[in-house]
């Protein structure tokens, strides 16, 4: 494949700039959740997205307890320089000590001396945490966002990171940042044509705050692929969402879902597909880079030709007409949705208040 023109995009006013296609890193090393994955097959998928200007790379410390990182790290060996690397760190661990020993511990896995941005992968809530912990003395006496911002900041004069970031940050959060005065380069949120409450007001919000937003689940966990002919088709860790009947297993929303609207604007996403003959997924990945103020659009990666799809997807700029049709046909999901961005919890449990 020839080389690439991914555009390269500020992130707010940070003066980092990130490509408008990244790749998410989730199933490097292989786990549970997204199945075995080979080295050989990472290593290809690094080499050749750097070569195409797809330079952001995105992992976390729990993302297969430390295996994408580790994935990573082996792929990057001669070439860390050419690449962005950005990295979370899990919310109960932003303990002042306990959040260097994290840091510490990614840079060791992704055999690199900086992390290029380091977030804070969930907000510092009762929700989050008990997502992460059942520890009751952490549960009783939380990490702080002042504490943690500082400590990101020292880390940040030591070189040991270049830039920090937040994920999932609600407009809550957005102003809790705000009051530290610490400055935060990116908020990493979901993002999709069936996932778009971060319109509403969280990227206003960081529009305003000089904050870059980067889009994560752009084909939220392969249900906008076009590969299932019903929504019962789709593995049950995939349907947890509020899209989907609380009742199903695995969900812990307990809500009715919105399967009907939901499986109306895939048929609608489906037929603006076949008539400009793009496949769903490259439809759901432009219209992600589309959207104004969306930094950086997510995709994972499991092989080379997953990532040449990608990037056709990216260099192929939709029509505005296109965009407008694709609003439309998924308008009805984000009204009932609404402006709550975590799509895995109850509007009352939500860890993005």
């Amino acid at each position: 494949m020839t080389s690439a023109q991914i555009p390269l995009r500020a992130c707010g006013s940070s003066g980092l700039e990130l490509p408008a296609l990244g790749i998410g890193c989730w199933a490097f090393g292989g786990g549970d959740y997204w199945g075995p994955q080979s080295q050989k097959d990472v290593d290809a998928v690094v080499g050749e997205a750097l070569d195409l200007g797809v330079s952001y790379l995105d992992t976390a410390e729990v993302y297969n307890n430390g295996g994408s990182e580790s994935a990573l790290g082996a792929a990057l060996a001669g070439r860390r320089t050419r690449a962005i690397v950005g990295t979370k760190v899990s919310p109960d661990h932003c303990y002042p000590d306990a959040l260097r020993a994290s840091c510490e511990a990614s840079l060791r896995r992704l055999r690199t001396d900086y992390i290029d941005l380091y977030m804070i992968h969930w907000p510092l809530n009762p929700s989050a945490f008990r997502h992460y912990t059942a520890d009751p003395k952490i549960v009783a006496n939380p990490p702080r966002l002042p504490e943690a911002l500082a400590t990101l900041a020292a880390l940040r004069a030591e070189g040991k990171i270049r830039h920090i970031g937040v994920s999932n940050f609600g407009p809550q959060q957005l102003a809790e940042l705000a009051a530290v005065g610490v400055p935060v380069a990116a908020n990493q949120l979901a993002y999709s044509l069936l996932s778009r409450g971060i319109e509403i007001e969280i990227l206003p919000a960081c529009q305003r705050a000089g904050i870059g937003v980067i889009g994560y689940m752009a084909l939220l966990q392969g249900l906008l692929s076009g590969k299932f002919a019903s929504l019962d088709d789709i593995p049950a860790v995939r349907t947890r969402t509020r899209h989907f009947s609380g009742k199903r297993a695995g969900s812990r929303h307990g809500g009715p879902g919105i399967e009907a609207e939901t499986w109306a604007a895939l048929q609608e996403i489906g037929a603006v597909a076949d008539e400009i003959g793009m496949t769903r997924a490259s439809l759901a990945l432009a219209w992600s880079a589309a959207r104004p103020g969306v930094t950086c659009t997510l995709a994972g990666c499991r092989n080379v030709e997953q990532l040449r799809d990608n990037v056709r997807a990216i260099e192929r700029p939709l029509a505005s007409e296109i965009v407008a049709r694709l609003d439309r046909a998924t308008a009805d999901v984000l009204d009932k949705l609404g402006p709550f961005v975590d799509y895995f919890q109850s509007v009352e449990n939500s860890r993005t208040a």
